[in-house]
C-alpha cells in the first residue's frame, strides 16, 4: 500500500536536519530519531538534521529541588576525548575522468523531490547528486552563493536580494530563472506540512517573495535573519525544474526522476536496490570527473562495512560506532565529524509526567549516559552536555548535564509522586519510552535505560515503525523518546525546532515547550553577523535548554564517511569563483569533485 501524502510529507518535514534527527533515525543509531530531515526540508534549518533521519538513525542505530541546585554547582567531569574532525587529504593523483561510484547508504528515500519527499541524510546525498543549492557552506561553516551569484541583505536583515547566475539549465533544458525558484519556493510554502517550518518566517504567500526580473528575486522576511542564505543550503535551497514539478503533481511516480541542474542526471532507479545518475554533460559549475554515481541502501550498518571492505561497494556513510572503530583498526580513509547533530533522550512537556519539571529532573539525573556512550557507542563518541561541542564559539563550558546522578531522583520521584499518585504505581512514575523499530540495537538501549530508570520510574516500551514513530512525535503521542537533532551549521537555523511559533497541532517544537524569553533570544542572534556578538547569546541558550530539563543529551553524533583506497578528491568540491566546500554536513556530501584512481 502506498504512503499516504499526509504520511510522506510527515515523515519529510522530520527528515529535511543539520540537520534534524529528532526521531532517532538518520544514521545507525536506532535509538533516535533524526529529526534532521525535517529541518532540511524547511527553510530555516537546511543543515540541522531530518525526521525522515531521525528513523533512520533508529534503523542504523549508533544503534528544580534544592538537591538539584546543590548538585548544579558540581563541576562537569573532564572529557578526556579529543575532537574527532578529520578531512581526506587532498591526492595529489590528476583527476581521471570515468567509472562508477558505488555509494552505500543507510536508507531509502520515498522519492527526491526536494519540495515534496522525505529526505533524510540518505535522501539527501542523492539530492545532491542531481540538484544543486542556491547557496552552500565553505570549510569555515560560512555560506557562499552556488546557484545564486550573490546575496544582498537590507540594511535591517529583513529582506534579502537574491542574483541568480545566467546561463545555467536543468537537465531538461528548462532555464533556471527566478519564475524557477519561485515555483519550487511556493510549493513548498503552500504545503499544509511542509509549510510549518516555512509560513511562520513570512507575513503572507503574496509578500514573501518578490521576482524583480528573469534573475533577480528578493525574500520578505518577517524577522531579521543576518545569515538567511545559511537556510537555502539544504532541501529548500535545491531547485527543480519547474517543467518536472509541474508533470510530478500530475504523475507522482515522477517523484523519482528527479530534474535537477546539478553534476548528475538522473538514469534509472529501483527502490530499495539502486538508484544510478550519470554525468551532466553539460555541467554548469566545471568537469564531473565520475560517468556515474550509483546509490546502494543498505540499512544494516555491518553489511554496509563489510561490502566496502570486500571491495563491492566505494564508499558509505555511517554514524555506527563498532563500524567507525572497525575501519579505524584497518586505516581505512574515513572523514569524520562530529560537530553536527545530537543524540538523545527527549521529552513532552504537554503531558503528565514530564509537564512537571521534577520528573524531566528525575529521568534526566536517572539516565546512565556513562553506561550508554560505553557499551552501546563503545567511548568513540563524545558525550554531549548541550548542542554545541567544546571547539565551537558558542560552547558553553558552565552548561553541566546531570546525568548518572540517581541519588538525585529519588526526593523528586517522591514529592511528584505526593502530589500526583495517579501517575504513580508503588512509588514510581508510569512513563512510557518510545523508539522506532525493530532494532537490535534499539532493543539494547532501551534495556539499558529501563535499567537505569528502574528505581523511579515504571517503562512501558513501544516499539514503531519509523512513520509512525515520527507521527506519534509530531502530534505529541508521546512521553518520552529517541530523537536526534540539532547540528546546523549556523545555530540560528536551529530556531525550527524550538520558538513558540513552531508548537501547534501538528509542531516542529517536539518538547511542545514555549518560552518567549528564549525566543527572543534566537531571534536577537538572527540580527547579529558576528560570532563574537552571538556567542554570549547561544550560551545563554544553552543554559535555558538545560536548565528546562527538555533533552537529556547522550553524545555528539560522529558521522563517517569512508572511502576505498582509489576514491579521491571527495572533499574538493568548490563554487565557481574557487571556494572550497565543506565536506560534510551531518552525513552529506558532494560527488562533483570526486575521482577514482587507476
Amino acid at each position: 500500500m502506498q504512503k499516504s501524502k499526509f504520511m510522506k510529507l510527515l515523515v519529510a518535514l522530520m527528515a529535511m536536519a543539520m540537520v534534524a534527527t529528532a526521531c532517532g533515525g538518520g544514521g545507525d543509531d536506532s535509538s533516535s530519531s533524526d529529526s534532521s530531515s525535517a529541518s532540511e526540508a524547511t527553510e530555516t534549518s537546511s543543515d540541522s538534521s531530518s525526521a525522515s533521519e531521525a528513523a533512520e538513525e533508529e534503523e542504523e542505530a549508533e544503534e528544580s529541588s534544592s538537591s538539584s541546585e546543590a548538585a548544579e554547582e558540581e563541576e562537569a567531569e573532564e572529557e578526556e576525548a579529543a575532537p574527532i574532525v578529520e578531512n581526506q587529504e587532498e591526492s595529489v593523483l590528476e583527476p581521471v575522468f570515468g567509472g562508477t561510484l558505488r555509494w552505500g547508504i543507510q536508507a531509502e528515500s520515498d522519492g527526491i523531490n526536494p519540495t515534496a519527499s522525505a529526505l533524510s541524510a540518505s535522501g539527501l546525498v542523492m539530492m545532491n547528486a542531481v540538484f544543486d543549492t542556491l547557496a552552500f557552506f565553505d570549510v569555515d561553516g560560512n555560506w557562499v552563493p552556488h546557484l545564486a551569484e550573490s546575496f544582498t541583505p537590507s540594511a535591517d536583515c529583513k529582506t534579502w536580494t537574491m542574483k541568480l547566475r545566467e546561463g545555467i539549465t536543468f537537465h531538461d533544458g528548462t532555464a533556471l530563472n527566478t519564475a524557477a525558484v519561485s515555483v519550487n519556493f511556493l510549493a513548498q510554502f503552500s504545503d499544509p506540512l511542509v509549510g510549518l517550518a516555512v509560513r511562520p518566517y513570512y507575513a503572507s504567500t503574496e509578500e514573501a517573495i518578490t521576482l524583480v526580473d528573469d534573475l533577480t528575486m528578493t525574500y520578505n522576511l518577517s524577522d531579521s535573519n543576518c545569515n538567511f542564505p545559511t537556510s537555502l543550503t539544504g532541501q529548500l535551497g535545491a531547485v527543480g525544474s519547474p517543467t518536472w514539478l509541474a508533470a510530478a503533481l500530475e504523475d507522482p511516480t515522477l517523484d523519482q526522476q528527479p530534474v535537477g541542474t546539478g553534476p548528475f542526471a538522473f538514469d534509472s532507479r529501483t527502490q530499495d536496490s539502486v538508484t544510478k545518475f550519470v554525468k551532466n554533460q553539460n555541467y554548469w559549475g566545471g568537469n564531473v570527473y565520475l560517468d556515474a554515481v550509483e546509490f546502494y541502501p543498505i540499512t544494516d550498518p555491518d553489511v554496509r562495512t563489510r561490502l566496502l571492505l570486500e571491495g563491492e561497494l566505494d564508499g558509505m556513510a555511517s554514524t555506527n560506532a563498532e563500524s567507525i572503530a572497525q575501519l579505524a583498526e584497518l586505516d581505512a580513509v574515513q572523514v569524520l565529524d562530529d560537530t553536527g547533530d545530537e543524540s538523545f533522550l527527549m521529552l513532552n512537556s504537554a503531558s503528565a509526567p514530564f509537564d512537571d519539571i521534577r520528573a524531566r529532573q528525575a529521568i534526566t539525573h536517572a539516565t546512565p549516559r556513562d553506561n550508554y556512550n560505553t557499551l552501546i557507542n563503545l567511548d568513540v563518541t563524545r558525550k554531549a552536555d548541550q548542542m554545541f561541542t567544546p571547539e565551537s564559539p558558542y560552547y558553553n563550558p558552565d552548561v553541566v548535564q546531570l546525568s548518572d546522578r540517581p541519588e538525585l531522583a529519588g526526593p523528586l520521584v517522591a514529592d511528584y509522586c505526593g502530589d500526583n499518585p495517579g501517575n504513580c504505581d508503588g512509588g514510581k512514575i508510569n512513563i512510557e519510552y518510545q523508539y522506532s523499530g525493530p532494532s537490535v540495537v534499539g532493543e539494547r538501549i532501551a534495556d539499558l535505560l529501563v535499567e537505569g530508570w528502574s528505581d523511579f520510574f515504571n517503562v512501558t516500551v513501544q516499539v514503531l515503525p519509523q512513520d509512525a514513530h515520527i507521527q506519534e512525535a509530531a502530534f505529541g503521542i508521546y512521553d518520552s523518546i529517541g530523537w536526534r537533532q540539532f547540528g546546523a551549521v549556523n545555530p540560528g537555523d536551529d530556531r525550527v525546532w524550538l520558538m513558540c511559533r513552531a508548537v501547534g497541532g501538528i509542531s516542529l517544537n517536539w518538547p511542545r515547550f514555549c518560552d518567549e524569553s528564549r525566543d527572543a533570544i534566537i531571534l536577537e542572534a538572527d540580527a547579529l553577523t558576528d560570532a563574537a556578538d552571538k556567542a554570549p547569546l547561544y550560551q545563554e541558550l544553552s543554559q535555558k535548554i538545560n536548565d528546562d530539563y527538555l533533552y537529556v543529551f547522550y553524545h555528539h553524533t560522529l558521522w563517517s564517511l569512508a572511502l576505498a583506497d582509489d576514491v579521491q578528491n571527495l572533499c574538493e568540491a568548490t563554487s565557481l569563483e574557487g571556494i572550497q566546500f565543506r565536506c560534510q554536513v551531518n552525513g552529506r556530501n558532494l560527488f562533483q569533485s570526486t575521482f577514482i584512481s587507476d
